[in-house]
């Protein structure tokens, strides 16, 4: 009796276990099906976005989706690099589940210390003394103080001399096509020696006289090389107030701006967007050929995913003014993360730029100059580009 009891033991437990996988495998389903019903009925609010996900996933170091992809694709895996180690599963949790790297100790204290979240900010090139502690600074005061009326005066700065002009000695044109498009998402941003009795640097702020005339300026010095060039003047401070934003939503009223241009003008291959920065004027300014220039940071959206033709061309103009104006360019960085819009409307456009030129206490024949010099190189380089492109046509 207990020999056939065993035996009926010993058929049924395959018969079990099948059951159990098909309990698992059902269950599944439904848990799937519970949770996909529970992500398309929820309110948008508490969805998950794609920019949520992205923002999560970037601190998974990237060589994981290298090796995960090499599991089904072996071609991939000739790319992993040999001297990495794949991480442990239980770290890469932790660091998802926490943000903290241990052999990273800025993660620890980046989001406890005001201030050290900056160091979450990669140089890609240093220009002339830049380093983590001359890295741009963006005030960020209340929309009130902001739109406050404030005295201000502006004397028109020296004009180009015609070394300025030398991209257009052939007289080459863009004829009537506008193809670089230049806008200011902190346009009230203004300096200190256009206010007069204004000290602090998020006082400064005004207007009419502010980061706008820069834009004027390097749009009229392209416009002499003969790159068509169109600025935008909207007043996006009045448009957070009247929606109850923050300053911080700023890049958020330019973009739908930033996006109408692009759609009614299919011509614009490049777009600027002119900021100045916070810092005092040591770190902001320098002396080429006996004149004072307001030096230039590029910066490029490190939460942009696909910003590798914006990094290059940021990259190349580096280089340009490196080689014409020594000492101006303060070098190329990407800036993402907690406390950054981290995208600065670069996705909408490869060959979308954000220069920081300047800072609160440059004058304006300070910035105009830079502003000359931008346009200098920027058309040197684009004409190139150019040619090579009708060299390709044909």
């Amino acid at each position: 009796m207990n020999r056939n009891t065993d035996q009926y033991n010993k058929k049924r437990r395959p018969l079990n276990r099948i059951y159990q996988k098909g309990i698992i495998y059902i269950s599944c389903v439904i848990i799937l099906f519970i949770f996909t019903g529970i992500l398309t009925t929820v309110s948008p609010a508490y969805r998950f976005s794609s920019h949520a996900i992205t923002e999560w996933t970037s601190e998974i170091d990237s060589s994981i989706f290298l090796y995960l992809m090499g599991m089904e694709n072996k071609a991939f895996l000739q790319a992993y690099p040999k001297d990495r180690k794949l991480p442990k599963l239980s770290s890469t949790i932790f660091d998802l589940a926490t943000n903290i790297r241990p052999n990273d100790f800025r993660s620890l204290l980046g989001n406890e210390l005001p201030g050290f979240s900056t160091f979450d900010t990669k140089i890609i090139v240093a220009g002339e003394g830049t380093d983590y502690t001359t890295l741009p600074v963006e005030s960020s005061p209340p929309l009130e103080k902001i739109l406050e009326d404030r005295e201000a005066v502006f004397d028109e700065p020296e004009e180009a001399d015609d070394s300025t002009e030398k991209g257009n000695q052939d007289k080459r044109t863009t004829g009537k096509r506008d193809v670089v498009f230049i806008y200011n998402t902190h346009n009230r941003e203004s300096f200190l020696p256009s206010l007069p009795g204004v000290t602090d640097k998020d006082s400064a702020m005004h207007d009419k006289i502010n980061v706008t005339k820069v834009s004027d300026r390097l749009a009229k010095s392209l416009k002499a090389n003969g790159i068509g060039t169109s600025v935008d003047h909207t007043d996006f401070m009045p448009i957070l107030n009247e929606k109850g934003w923050g300053y911080a939503k700023s890049y958020d009223a330019s973009r739908s701006v930033v996006e109408e241009v692009f759609q009614d003008n299919k011509d614009i291959q490049y777009a600027f967007d002119i900021h100045r920065d916070s810092l005092s004027g040591d770190k902001t300014t320098t002396e080429i050929d006996g004149k004072k220039f307001a030096k230039i940071m590029i910066v490029i959206g490190d939460d942009n995913t696909d910003n590798q033709t914006n990094l290059a061309l940021a990259t190349d103009l580096h280089k340009l003014l490196e080689k014409e104006y020594p000492g101006l360019s303060r070098g190329v960085i990407k800036r993402g993360g907690a406390g950054a819009n981290g995208v600065y409307n670069q996705d909408l456009l490869d060959t979308a730029l954000l220069f920081e030129i300047g800072g609160v206490d440059n004058n304006f024949d300070e910035l105009h100059r830079s502003a000359d010099a931008l346009a200098d190189v920027f058309s040197e380089f684009y004409w190139d580009a150019e040619k090579v492109n009708a060299e390709e046509e044909d």
